[in-house]
């Protein structure tokens, strides 16, 4: 592989905490009824307004509102609790192939995320959910490829949801399946995934240029 693309929420970092607090702002802010932690957690993986719409939902009138709420509490508190999952720092340390970010979350958003971590440097792109259209539109993943000039068949997408599973589909690449993220390993197998890793050291033979 020359280049390894990875998603963000769930496969490099575990923002749960920070995600669902700045729903719940917004959800009593508004009056609306509580999720539970694991409830706005099925909801990731969508981009902002999805995730939002889902957690106010039947109260779909009060999505702006809502949106810009839950806007203004994460940009302020989503380093707070949002940490890099175990060995992934040293895996990105290890790389050798080009390492790219395409995520749903708003790209002003990752990158700030991945620059408070310490890992921004780590990285030749980071495509956002507002920087191309969301996925599993594969746009941002051949967009990455072209900066980067690599074809499809040189690339992996690194992911933990059906919907990059799709956008890994769509773009020709190779895909691989973390364990530890947001979405059960059973509805991973259940979208055609085929390679899975449990651990970050599962993933360096496709981070090494040439490797896998």
């Amino acid at each position: 592989m020359r280049v390894a693309i990875f998603d963000l929420d769930g496969t490099l970092v575990d923002s749960r905490e920070d995600l669902y607090r700045a729903v719940d702002h917004a959800l009593r802010a508004l009056s609306l009824p509580p999720r539970s932690i694991d409830e706005v957690t099925s909801f990731v993986g969508e981009g902002a307004v999805r995730l939002v719409s889902q957690a106010i939902a039947p109260h779909d009138h009060l999505a702006g509102p809502a949106l810009e709420l839950w806007r203004g509490h994460y940009a302020e508190h989503l380093l707070d609790h949002t940490r890099l999952y175990p060995g992934i720092r040293a895996l990105l340390e290890g790389a050798t192939a080009a390492l790219a970010v395409h995520t749903n979350k708003p790209g002003a958003m990752a990158r700030r995320i991945l620059d408070g971590l310490g890992v921004l440097s780590r990285f030749s792109v980071v495509v956002g959910g507002d920087d191309a259209p969301r996925k599993p539109d594969p746009t941002g993943t051949l967009e990455v490829l072209a900066r980067l000039g690599a074809r499809p068949d040189e690339a992996v997408f690194i992911g933990d949801s059906r919907v990059d599973v799709e956008t890994a589909a769509a773009a020709g690449v190779r895909m691989v399946a973390v364990t530890w993220g947001l979405v059960p390993l059973a509805e991973l197998a259940r979208a055609g995934v085929a390679t899975f890793a449990t651990s970050a050291a599962d993933l360096a033979p496709w981070l090494a240029a040439g490797g896998s």
